[in-house]
C-alpha cells in the first residue's frame, strides 16, 4: 500500500464553488486510475485540511501524478487556491488496525 496525505490551506479569497468542481473532477479522474484504493478529506476548525488517498503500491500514486489533467490542476492550485501545503508520502505503511468484536 501507498498513502498520500495532502495538507494544506486554502487562500481566502479562492472561487470557492470553482474548487469545489474541480476537487470532484479530481477526486472522479483518481477511481478511474487503476491502483486506486481510497480517498478521504478532512477539514479542521482552523480551516487547515488533511486529505489522504491510499493506492496500491507506489507506481499507481506515482502514475496518478503524471496524468495531464491532474497536473494542470495543481498547477491551478498553486495559482489560484492554495495558500501552502505539504505532501507527505509513505511506501508501505505499518498498519495498526482496530475494529470492536474482531478483538
Amino acid at each position: 500500500m501507498f498513502l498520500a496525505v495532502f495538507r494544506n490551506r486554502k487562500r481566502a479569497d479562492i472561487d470557492q464553488c470553482a474548487y469545489e468542481v474541480e476537487a470532484a473532477r479530481m477526486e472522479e479522474l483518481a477511481r478511474d486510475q487503476p491502483g486506486y484504493l481510497s480517498f478521504k478529506s478532512y477539514t479542521a476548525d482552523d480551516g487547515e485540511v488533511i486529505a489522504v488517498s491510499e493506492w496500491e503500491d507506489e507506481d499507481a500514486a506515482l502514475a496518478w501524478r503524471r496524468i495531464a489533467e491532474h497536473r494542470a490542476a495543481q498547477q491551478r492550485g498553486r495559482d489560484a487556491y492554495y495558500e501552502s501545503y505539504t505532501v507527505f508520502a509513505c511506501k508501505d505503511p505499518r498498519i495498526h488496525r482496530f475494529e470492536r468484536g474482531k478483538e
